[in-house]
């Protein structure tokens, strides 16, 4: 069989296959040509001094801000630009004249000092933009801080400093006039809670809410409960009729203004003026046979542990032949010390000489509620009056109502001219005897006017 040809058809489509072969290998043999570099494109490096400013109370620092609303205070406005190109080299002043004017307003307060207000007003419009640094969004919590830097690549240095208020102020329009400080007012308004819906708070409080929040909304409503008008009227009717006693009241108000025990001011002798089962409770006494167990056991009093004047009276202890007089004695010298045990714990800086000392809590108990504040740990002035007080008055008491100032002014840590004006506030007088100065309690008692007790304390 004779061989046959191959079309002209098939031919093409070889040498089309070949020529594209060849051309790809070329390709792949030839060489490549380096990549020009362009020295403008590489980042250059810069040494610079970093300086950290900190906030200075008497400056105030750079304010960062921005505008929402997209107005951008360095664009000219258009008109102006014409008008200012129009009048030649006025035009630049005309075109400085249009900026935006700025103002900073700062709370005066106290501790309101870092509110701040930014009010940016472009010229020729009566739109403001407002922004500060307590309301809107700056009253959101963050967790960061900002600072602001400012690169000098000619001196090569780089200065951080705070931000005013370490906030962002976003400036919002406002157009002027009262219609924003009417939205301002309608915001407040319904900010606050409507009697209804207090209501319904309540409401589910009582249902659901804590012991606490359940027993804080009945004290609420207790106080909040109308009074009857009816009942109101028969309660003032009655009130008419009541007679008081001006004298009483105001021997009242004296007494509250002296901070002095209960006292008799009608007694006829000292004791009774001051009466020692109002001072000293009946289940008061079996907690102070502290003096008294020493006594019996012979042994010394610790100068650590007690005051000066219940030192200074041991012997008058021993002398008492009476026991029953020698036991009172010995309770009130010790109340006496409770009692200045009691200051010193609750004084700065002298409370390491009452530290190991031990009050009864029966008698603790009573101190805390008579001179004491809740969650404090110093004593008032008032309570630091009335607990002197008391001290002066076991005083007399245990020298027969003739004693001198002179030792329990140094337990009070206090002086004996300072301690004068509260002999005087019990009613006692002073008179020297052998150049030693004894208060004394003459009766019935005498007070010193308020007026002139005022300014002895001030002396």
């Amino acid at each position: 069989m004779a061989e046959q040809e191959p079309s002209s058809s098939s031919k093409s489509r070889t040498t089309k296959k070949s020529k594209k072969r060849n051309r790809e290998e070329e390709k792949t043999h030839q060489p490549t040509e380096p990549v020009p570099q362009n020295p403008e494109g590489k980042t250059k490096g810069l040494q610079v001094k970093i300086q950290h400013f900190q906030e200075q109370p008497n400056k105030i620092p750079p304010l960062v801000a921005y505008f929402p609303s997209g107005y951008n205070p360095c664009k000219t406005n258009p008109q102006t630009q014409q008008e200012g190109e129009g009048e030649g080299e006025g035009g630049h002043n005309n075109n400085q004249s249009q900026r935006p004017s700025v103002k900073v307003y700062r709370n005066t307060a106290q501790n309101k000092g870092n509110r701040l207000q930014v009010v940016v007003s472009p010229s020729g419009s009566n739109v403001d933009f407002v922004g500060s640094s307590y309301s809107g969004e700056a009253a959101a919590p963050q967790v960061c801080r900002y600072s602001l830097g400012v690169l000098d690549k000619e001196t090569g240095t780089l200065k951080i400093v705070p931000i005013a208020s370490n906030k962002i102020f976003r400036l919002e329009p406002r157009v002027r006039g009262s219609e924003a400080a009417k939205k301002d007012a309608s915001i407040s308004e319904k900010s606050e809670l409507t009697d209804e819906k207090k209501d319904k708070l309540g409401e589910l409080t009582a249902l659901y809410g804590t012991k606490k929040d359940i027993k804080k909304r009945k004290d609420y409503l207790a106080l909040k409960k109308e009074v009857n008008s009816e009942s109101q009227k028969e309660l003032d009717k009655k009130i008419e009729h009541i007679n008081f006693d001006k004298e009483a009241l105001g021997n009242t108000s004296a007494l509250i203004a002296r901070n002095i025990p209960p006292h008799d001011s009608t007694a006829t002798t000292p004791v009774e003026a001051y009466p020692l089962d109002r001072i000293i409770f009946k289940g008061d006494w079996d907690y102070l046979g502290d003096v008294y167990n020493i006594l019996q056991a012979g042994g010394e009093v610790p100068s650590n542990s007690y005051p000066q004047f219940v030192r200074n009276r041991i012997d008058k202890l021993y002398a008492i032949r009476d026991e029953t007089e020698k036991m009172k004695l010995s309770c009130v010298l010790s109340f006496i010390t409770h009692l200045v045990r009691f200051k010193d714990q609750f004084s700065m800086g002298h409370s390491a000489s009452a530290k190991n000392h031990t009050i009864p809590s029966i008698i603790r108990q009573r101190f805390c509620k008579m001179f004491t504040v809740p969650e404090s740990k110093i004593l008032s002035s008032d309570s630091i009056y009335l607990l002197i007080s008391y001290v002066l008055v076991l005083t007399l008491h245990a020298d027969e109502f003739r004693t001198s100032p002179s030792d329990i002014a140094k337990d009070l840590r206090m002086s004996e001219v300072g301690l004068r004006p509260h002999f005087m506030n019990l009613g006692c007088k002073f008179k020297h005897e052998n150049s030693i100065l004894y208060a004394s309690l003459p009766v019935p008692l005498t007070f010193p006017s308020e007026k002139n007790l005022k300014g002895k304390r001030r002396m």
